[in-house]
């Protein structure tokens, strides 16, 4: 796969995401990273500002998302437009890299779970590396699976997680995208 043709698909924010962002500059890989007016962006390369109208367009029901992750989620403005601009994240890869923690019901720990729940519902290859059984699992139609070594193999990727990146979290990301573009 050529590096040059290939664009990560994040949101700037600190911990994965900026991880994710740094990677792919050292690699040579396009980034685009959602974000929105008043964020606190770790990154600024590659960054796409979405307007009130893109920011809608990523809209969800904060009751469909509680109910989908098992769990409640405040209805503020700064947290739905952090799951807005997770829903560009995922729409605009063709496959999705997660750094967080697989839950007992499935789910993924925190926000970063609406980007694992939105990949299973767009059907799109979803891998999570989970920082506290340190590796990576596939999801295969309805559970994890261990998949050791991912590489991506799609132009499109999204690379996105949790805020509190450990060092193997840190070093999964770094591995990833040596695999995939070295």
């Amino acid at each position: 796969m050529n590096r040059e043709e290939c664009i990560l698909f994040s949101g700037a924010a600190a911990g994965a995401e900026a991880e994710f962002g740094a990677s792919a500059e050292r690699h040579g890989v396009e980034e685009v990273n959602f974000s929105f007016e008043g964020h606190k962006d770790a990154r600024t390369r590659g960054i796409r500002k979405l307007n009130h109208e893109e920011l809608l367009q990523g809209d969800v029901s904060l009751a469909y998302v509680s109910k989908l992750m098992h769990r409640n989620y405040h209805d503020t403005p700064l947290f739905k437009k952090v799951l807005q601009t997770i829903w560009h994240q995922v729409n605009a890869g063709q496959e999705v890299y997660v750094i967080g923690k697989i839950l007992e019901d499935n789910t993924v720990k925190g926000g970063t779970g609406w980007a694992a729940e939105f990949a299973k519902i767009c059907n799109k290859p979803l891998f999570v590396f989970d920082q506290d059984q340190d590796g990576w699992f596939r999801w295969v139609g309805t559970e994890w699976k261990s998949h050791p070594e991912p590489v991506i193999t799609h132009l499109h990727f999204t690379g996105t997680g949790t805020r509190f990146l450990q060092e193997n979290g840190k070093k999964a990301i770094e591995s990833l995208m040596d695999r995939s573009f070295s």
